[in-house]
């Protein structure tokens, strides 16, 4: 049995491909790897969940970031999708810290209402993946929050992850990126959630160098791991795909991993390559180069049963290394 994944465009022209409902761009092309034949299924994968992962371009212009993250959920919600996936600041990549403070708003501001809206319209969960947010705090601090906001189909936002690892580095070729200057570090992890597709487990780019934390949510129940990222040129080519394959080989989990791509301005671009990995590790769907969207189906019976022939957290050694050793619940 191979679980397909699709790499697609930006949408133009459709034809249709292995499932009467499922209505594929003209260029898509199937991103397809056949699993051990130990892990086969027998379920139809046109009755899985299907989710979508979005890949952007994003700008200072937040207006024009909506109109375009806009339409690829649309895109999404035609296409089936009951979960769309946005990248690491969505909704503007600036020039500065002194530019990123002065757009960014609290959560209850227009931005999120477009999207509250947005959900309601296409009657779809959106992952909303790195939001600069004005918090409660604003006033005293004067920096923001990197939040992950997740909305349900009738646009409430059911979970807020603020992003709780900072991307303070220097990277030789790639620029110096100082991510406290304008952020405050989140205070905790958030519970997985459930969605249509699964229990999604929240977590923001450079939170997938650090194992802990996938086990943590792993262990709270995760069957989905999303990375919304805005991975550099140098770091992305080295690290993107190895540490979200071993994000999902480690956890047992599928990872979702929306990304920005290409040159925001002047200062700043981003790698791209989003995808979706299962938890065998392999990628069972790849985004192509520039703005687009691929789409995977959740199998959570395949993740159930992966888990029972591996039962890797079982035979974890707590007193060894610590609460993380304990199993899934």
């Amino acid at each position: 049995m191979i679980l397909l994944g699709f790499i697609t465009r930006p949408p133009h022209r459709f034809l249709s491909l292995l499932c009467p409902e499922l209505r594929i761009p003209r260029l898509s092309v199937p991103c397809a790897q056949p699993r051990p034949r130990a892990m086969a299924i027998s379920s139809s994968s046109c009755k899985l969940p299907l989710v979508a992962v979005c890949q952007v371009t994003s700008t200072p212009d937040k207006q024009q970031n909506f109109k375009t993250c806009a339409e690829l959920v649309r895109e999404a919600a035609r296409l089936g999708a009951c979960l769309a996936f946005l990248p690491e600041a969505f909704d503007f990549i600036a020039r500065d810290p002194a530019e990123t403070l002065r757009l960014s708003e609290p959560l209850g501001g227009r931005l999120l209402e477009e999207y509250t809206r947005l959900a309601r319209e296409c009657g779809l969960w959106l992952s909303l993946g790195g939001f600069h947010e004005r918090g409660q705090d604003w006033e005293q601090t004067q920096k923001i929050y990197n939040c992950h906001v997740l909305l349900n189909s009738k646009g409430a936002v059911v979970a807020t992850y603020r992003k709780t690892h900072l991307c303070d580095v220097e990277i030789p070729g790639q620029g110096p990126m100082c991510e406290s200057n304008s952020t405050m570090p989140g205070p905790s992890l958030e519970s997985p959630v459930s969605t249509p597709a699964g229990k999604v487990g929240l977590a923001v780019c450079y939170d997938m160098r650090f194992p802990e934390l996938s086990l943590a949510l792993a262990q709270a129940g995760a069957e989905i791991l999303t990375y919304p990222s805005a991975f550099g040129s140098v770091t992305g080519p080295a690290h993107w795909e190895v540490l979200l394959r071993a994000r999902a080989i480690e956890t047992q989990c599928y990872v979702v991993a929306a990304a920005q791509c290409g040159r925001h301005h002047e200062k700043r671009a981003s790698y791209g390559h989003s995808m979706v990995v299962d938890p065998w590790g392999t990628v069972v769907a790849r985004c192509s180069e520039g703005p687009g969207l691929c789409l995977a189906r959740i199998d959570l019976s395949y993740l159930r049963q992966l888990r029972q022939h591996l039962p890797v957290f079982q035979h974890r050694r707590p007193d060894l290394y610590g609460n993380l050793g304990h199993p899934l619940s």
